[in-house]
């Protein structure tokens, strides 16, 4: 892999295509973090991939690990080109303000929460708007700060923190509402 990573900095198609092949799958699961439609997640992983083979001969392994360090630096650059994404076709519903008074807030028995899938809660994230979504993943998953989202976002460091807040509120919301569904049809 190590050979494919210089082969790609001498903008060589059987290193690249064996970097993408060989990455495909990972950078396509931060993709759909990010989106909720499998045309956006195509079109960030593509423009992803595009930046990764301009500036790969900029990458430096960060440690003795070449390839998690390049997974890694891949990660990178594939979150902020998601973030790229969300700004230019989401502009305006990354500062979207959500009503409270439209959601009800349930509670959530125990056991209802154990049995939500892996599977369940990445389709109950696709499921947030685009704003909600991004800074979940920015804040949970990729672990950015407030101020860090801020300024990636073009957003105030309030509008981040109310954003977040709001996100968990509309995903409890998904969550519970499907859990609803299946023990209904359990019975």
């Amino acid at each position: 892999m190590i050979l494919h990573i210089r082969g790609c900095s001498l903008n060589n198609r059987e290193s690249q295509k064996k970097i993408f092949s060989s990455f495909y799958g990972y950078v396509m699961s931060v993709c759909w973090r990010y989106t909720s439609k499998q045309e956006d997640a195509t079109e960030i992983l593509n423009d992803g991939f595009l930046k990764v083979f301009k500036e790969i001969h900029r990458f430096a392994p960060a440690y003795s690990d070449v390839i998690n360090s390049f997974k890694g630096w891949l990660r990178k650059i594939i979150v902020y080109t998601a973030i790229d994404h969300n700004r230019k076709y989401y502009k305006y519903e990354l500062t979207t303000s959500f009503n409270e008074k439209d959601v009800e807030i349930a509670n959530i028995e125990e056991s209802a929460l154990d049995k939500i899938s892996y599977d369940e809660i990445i389709k109950a994230i696709r499921n947030l708007s685009p704003a909600y979504r991004t800074i979940l993943n920015l804040y949970i998953i990729e672990g950015f700060s407030h101020k860090e989202i801020a300024q990636k976002l073009g957003i105030s460091t309030g509008t981040s923190k109310s954003n977040l807040s709001k996100a968990k509120v509309q995903l409890q919301k998904i969550l519970f509402s499907h859990q609803t569904v299946l023990i209904k049809n359990e019975a």
